[in-house]
C-alpha cells in the first residue's frame, strides 16, 4: 500500500520535493526504519535525512516517537523540531 509522504521547512528543501507516494519494503515497519530506507534511495535523501536527532515525524497527523509503528498509515511527515515562517 503506497504512503503519502509530507516533507516540511528544511527537510523538504533538502529533499527537494514537498510530498511524494512511496511504496517501502514490507520490512520498513517503524519511522526509524522508514527514514533510514529513504535515505538509502539516493544521495540526496541520504544528506537530507543525515541529521536524525533533528527530525520529527507524524504518523497519519499524529506527533510519533522514530520508533512508532508505520504498519497501516495512509500519511507520514517528516519536519524538523521547530518551523516557522
Amino acid at each position: 500500500m503506497a504512503i503519502e509522504m509530507l516533507y516540511f521547512a528544511w527537510v523538504r528543501e533538502r529533499m527537494g520535493v514537498a510530498q511524494e507516494s512511496i511504496d517501502p519494503p514490507a520490512a520498513v515497519t517503524s519511522v526509524a526504519a522508514l527514514v533510514d530506507w529513504l535515505a538509502g534511495r539516493d544521495d540526496t535523501s541520504a544528506a537530507a535525512l543525515e541529521d536524525r536527532v533533528r527530525l520529527r515525524a507524524a504518523v497519519d497527523q499524529n506527533f510519533v516517537a522514530m520508533d512508532a509503528s508505520i504498519v497501516g498509515a495512509r500519511e507520514i511527515a517528516l519536519f524538523p523540531p521547530v518551523t516557522g515562517g
